[in-house]
C-alpha cells in the first residue's frame, strides 16, 4: 500500500481527477486532499466537497496545512483535528519550527525545502517531534516542477540535512503535485529518497509504514482520549458464573461455621476445629489395610502369631 498525503485541492481545480487517476494508476492507495491556509485561521474552517468521479480502490483523506510565521498563532489545533483526517504545519522559521516540534499537536511537520532556509536542521530539535510520533513530510513536488535549477538544488541539499539530522526516521515523502506531471511512481519516489541519502528500506517506509503511522496515529486522536484510551465498544454488563466461582462459593459457605469479629468491623469465618463433622463418606479399606489392622488387634489381645486372620468376637 503506497501512500501519497499531500495533493492540493481546490473545488474548482480542473485537473484534481486527471491527478487522482493517474495516482491510482501509478498503485497509491491513499492519497490525502490537502487545504492550506496562511495567516488567521477563519471561524467556519471545514474541508472542501470530495471530488467526483473519484477512481475505485483509492482512499480519500482530508488535510490541513497551516502556514504560519508566529508561534502565537494557530491555537485551534484541537478541534481542527476534530474536522480533518490530517493536520499539517509548515514554519517558515526556526523559531516556529521548534515550537512545532515540542508543543503544537499536530500530526505532520511539511518543510518547503525547494527554498533556502537560513538555519540549520538540529537533531535534538526534530527527535522531540519523532518522540511525540510526529512525522516530518519531505515533498519531491515544487523541486521537480519548480522554477529553475534552484528548486531542485534546493530541494537535494535540504533532504539530505534532513535526512542526516533524523537518522533516517520519522520521515515520510509526498508529491505536493498541483498537477499530473509533478507525480512520480512509488519506485521512482524510493530511488529519489536514494539519492537523498535514505536506504532502500528506508525509501519504502517512507511512503508506506511511516505513512501508514501517520494516518492511524491521526484516527486515534479523533476517536480517543489523548490518543491513550479507545473506547470500541460500551456493551453490557453481563454475569457469568462458571462451575469453578460455583464450586468455591460452595465449599466456602459452610453451615453452622461461626464467624468471629476481628474488632474492626469485618467479620471473616473461624477456622474449622478437628471436631467439625463432615458428611463425606470414608473411603473403603485395601486388603492389605485389613491385614494390618487384624494383626494389630491380635497382638493388643495377646494372642499368637499363627492365630486366625481376624480377631475373635466378644
Amino acid at each position: 500500500m503506497f501512500y501519497d498525503l499531500n495533493v492540493p485541492y481546490s473545488p474548482d481545480d480542473p485537473e484534481i481527477s486527471h491527478t487522482l487517476n493517474f495516482l491510482a494508476e501509478l498503485g497509491y492507495t491513499t492519497v490525502a486532499l490537502s487545504q492550506t491556509i496562511a495567516g488567521k485561521l477563519p471561524t467556519d474552517l471545514s474541508p472542501p466537497p470530495t471530488p467526483a468521479n473519484t477512481p475505485k480502490g483509492l482512499t480519500l483523506l482530508t488535510r490541513l496545512n497551516l502556514t504560519f510565521s508566529d508561534p502565537a498563532q494557530n491555537q485551534r489545533l484541537n478541534n481542527l483535528a476534530q474536522v480533518y483526517d490530517l493536520v499539517a504545519v509548515r514554519p517558515t522559521n526556526e523559531k516556529c519550527l521548534l515550537n512545532a516540534c515540542t508543543n503544537l499537536d499536530c500530526d505532520v511537520i511539511s518543510l518547503d525545502l525547494s527554498v533556502r532556509h537560513p538555519y540549520h536542521f538540529k537533531f535534538k530539535m526534530l527527535s522531540a517531534a519523532i518522540a511525540r510520533g510526529i512525522r516530518l513530510e519531505i515533498c519531491y513536488g515544487p523541486g521537480v516542477t519548480g522554477s529553475g535549477p534552484d528548486a531542485r538544488r534546493n530541494l537535494i541539499g535540504n533532504a539530505m540535512s534532513l535526512i542526516r539530522a533524523t537518522r533516517g526516521r520519522g520521515i515520510i515523502v509526498s508529491s505536493e503535485a498541483k498537477r499530473a506531471l509533478g507525480v512520480r511512481a512509488p519506485w521512482d519516489v524510493i530511488n529519489l529518497t536514494c539519492v537523498w541519502g535514505l536506504s532502500q528500506e528506508r525509501g519504502k517506509e517512507a511512503i508506506c509504514e511511516e505513512a501508514r503511522k501517520t494516518t492511524a496515529l491521526a484516527k486515534l486522536k479523533r476517536t480517543s482520549w489523548r490518543g491513550i484510551v479507545d473506547v470500541v465498544d460500551g456493551g453490557k454488563t453481563v454475569e457469568r458464573k462458571g462451575n469453578a466461582q460455583k464450586g468455591q462459593k460452595a465449599a466456602g459457605k459452610q453451615k453452622g461455621a461461626p464467624v468471629e469479629n476481628n474488632g474492626d468491623g469485618l467479620k471473616r469465618k473461624a477456622s474449622v476445629g478437628a471436631d467439625t463433622t463432615t458428611d463425606e463418606p470414608e473411603k473403603a479399606l485395601s486388603k492389605r489395610e485389613l491385614k494390618r489392622r487384624a494383626k494389630k488387634a491380635r497382638l493388643a489381645l495377646g494372642e499368637p502369631e499363627g492365630g486366625s486372620e481376624t480377631p475373635a468376637a466378644g
